[in-house]
């Protein structure tokens, strides 16, 4: 029988976090929707188990994984899914364990990013609209408010639909090894496009942050969409002004971002 989490460990952060993203007012994701990782140590991170629910997740929905086996996966051209669905069930530290996400594979790079710990994937309804229109890449790369800068960067990822699994991982991996070669850091959101969002940070509280602001900018933008036809962006003026703020870096680290 395993012992039950240590309200410092990993598992346990990771497990709390899944359950703020899985609350169902929030509207970030049903069902089996979205999945969440933790690193745990250098060789190993822990992942939400396949067809498990982040609202309900326990440490029976979680699986343990070595990094360096789907690691490699990133390398490969192509594979089969039953070989990737047997690459999953071989990272397994646990062989009793349930079955990794198949985006794991993403979880497994990102989380050696520097500075990166906690990674949580949901679908927002307020996203995923306009991740669906003709104005995803624009609601990715420019801002509209000073909070949205704070906990989500100065401007997101924006990876266009990639049929998920190991090709997804690789596109995700891409584009974010661009993002940082042009920023000089790693990002704080990942935009999907006709899928879902991903917020990486040092702490669940950064995650869920940028989880939380994410979905509130869709409303925001959406809504002056709606209004006028196109947002009023800040400028990037602006938007370097506010990311360099010494009181908004204070409270960046208040809030653990």
């Amino acid at each position: 029988m395993s012992k039950a989490p240590t309200p410092a460990s990993p598992l346990a952060a990771l497990l709390k976090l899944s359950h703020e993203l899985g609350r169902e007012e929030r509207r970030l994701a049903i069902l089996g929707e979205g999945n969440t990782s933790a690193r745990v140590s250098a060789d190993t991170f822990v992942v939400k188990a396949s067809g498990s629910n982040l609202a309900t997740l326990s440490e029976a929905g979680v699986t343990e994984c070595h990094f360096p086996n789907l690691a490699a996966l990133l390398a490969k051209k192509s594979l089969l899914d039953t070989a990737i669905d047997e690459a999953l069930f071989a990272a397994r530290v646990d062989p009793k364990a349930k079955k990794p996400s198949v985006e794991a594979v993403f979880h497994a790079y990102l989380l050696t990013l520097p500075g990166v710990n906690f990674v949580g994937h949901t679908h927002p309804i307020a996203v995923n609209q306009v991740l669906c229109s003709k104005f995803a890449r624009a609601f990715a790369k420019r801002r509209l408010f000073p909070d949205e800068i704070v906990c989500c960067g100065v401007e997101s990822v924006f990876v266009p639909y990639t049929d998920p699994g190991l090709k997804l991982a690789q596109a995700i991996r891409n584009a974010v090894v661009a993002y940082i070669k042009r920023l000089s850091r790693p990002p704080r959101v990942i935009l999907l496009e006709n899928h879902g969002f991903i917020a990486l940070g040092p702490t669940p509280g950064a995650v869920l942050a940028a989880t939380l602001m994410g979905a509130k900018s869709a409303e925001i933008f959406a809504g002056a969409t709606a209004i006028g036809g196109a947002p009023k962006f800040l400028t990037p003026a602006q938007v370097t002004r506010i990311a360099v703020r010494p009181d908004e870096h204070y409270r960046q680290k208040a809030l653990g971002l």
